[in-house]
């Protein structure tokens, strides 16, 4: 049997990922174990990172093994990723020789790479992560890129542990404003794990030009539609609030205006009204708030949300390196 990628929730069933999850919670309560002795990982970092950084090299290190963090272009060689390349620009070194001299140092390689905010087709093909997966002869985790499948994982972990079961319960997807567009990641991410894990899904945008990605909108439509449930788009705020269990808060650029941010700005500042707040939330079948973080306080969400019993967002950010440990036992042992 060949390596195994965590890349996308979208290769992995949901009997799979229960499984990462029920391992997390034991790793929560008993969190230092030797079972990645003498085992390392290079954490590739294109972007920067709090939790993310932080949460894998505890983790890893908690399990007995190494994390080596490398940042190309900092203290890293800058890496070219493009075959058939005449390197004359930045870039001193090629992903082909790169992701093979990590995999004969490290067990596991994982990387976070945005997308380039220029061109939706490119970004859209995952390009940089790809590359080291398809040149790597170890295991490769997404860190962020287009998706970030560790955060919509903690997410999970999280509704699990105050929800039960998740089968059924409404679920709300709220984009909200922020002063600068961002990446979709964790809105197609969270997108997908609560249509895999069986909610009721809603998707709360300001207008069409907000739905996602269609891989990812076409992905929730089956995965509710095998579970018996239904994927909704929704620009009505009342409509959305009404009777959810969870508002999962995150803003996110519009596609239609990838790389032609000025053309999107009077559409996004018209919609700063869509900040969670507690009105909207009272609406709720006393639902439960999440947000991945970094959070903008009263943009995104206010203080009396965020700071309220029915938060999740600190528990979430805790569960990243219990899921991240557990992903890390599964495919390195």
């Amino acid at each position: 049997m060949g390596k195994r990628d965590f890349i996308s929730t979208l290769d992995w069933d949901r009997a799979e990922l229960q499984g990462l999850l029920d391992m997390a919670r034991e790793l929560k309560q008993s969190p230092f174990r030797e079972d990645l002795k003498n085992k390392s990982i290079a954490l590739v970092f294109f972007n920067p990172s709090l939790r993310t950084r932080t949460s894998f090299e505890l983790g890893m290190h908690q399990l007995g093994g190494k994390a080596i963090v490398l940042e190309p272009g900092k203290g890293a060689w800058p890496i070219e990723f493009e075959d058939g390349s005449i390197m004359d620009g930045d870039a001193e070194e090629h992903i082909r020789e790169a992701a093979r001299v990590l995999s004969r140092y490290c067990d596991c390689i994982a990387v976070r790479a945005f997308p380039k905010f220029q061109d939706w087709q490119v970004d859209r093909t995952d390009h940089v992560i790809k590359q080291f997966a398809k040149h790597a002869t170890v295991p490769v985790i997404n860190m962020e890129t287009i998706t970030h499948p560790c955060q919509e994982m903690a997410h999970m972990l999280a509704l699990q542990e105050r929800l039960g079961s998740t089968d059924g319960k409404k679920y709300v997807l709220t984009w909200t404003y922020h002063p600068k567009p961002l990446n979709t990641a964790v809105a197609n991410s969270g997108l997908i794990i609560a249509a895999k894990f069986g909610f009721d899904v809603t998707l709360l945008c300001p207008t069409p030009e907000y739905r996602l990605d269609e891989r990812y909108m076409q992905a929730a439509e089956s995965y509710t539609q095998a579970n018996g449930r239904k994927l909704t788009v929704t620009h009505d705020i009342d409509e959305a609030y009404d009777g959810a269990h969870v508002v999962y808060a995150k803003s996110w650029g519009a596609l239609p205006y990838f790389g032609k941010w000025d053309q999107e700005k009077p559409i996004r500042d018209a919609h700063k009204h869509f900040i969670v707040d507690a009105e909207k939330m009272a609406k709720t079948d006393d639902g439960l708030f999440s947000h991945c973080l970094p959070m903008r306080r009263n943009i995104k969400a206010t203080d009396e949300v965020a700071d309220s019993a029915n938060s999740l967002i600190i528990d979430e950010a805790e569960n990243r390196i219990h899921v991240q440990k557990a992903l890390m036992l599964d495919l390195l042992r």
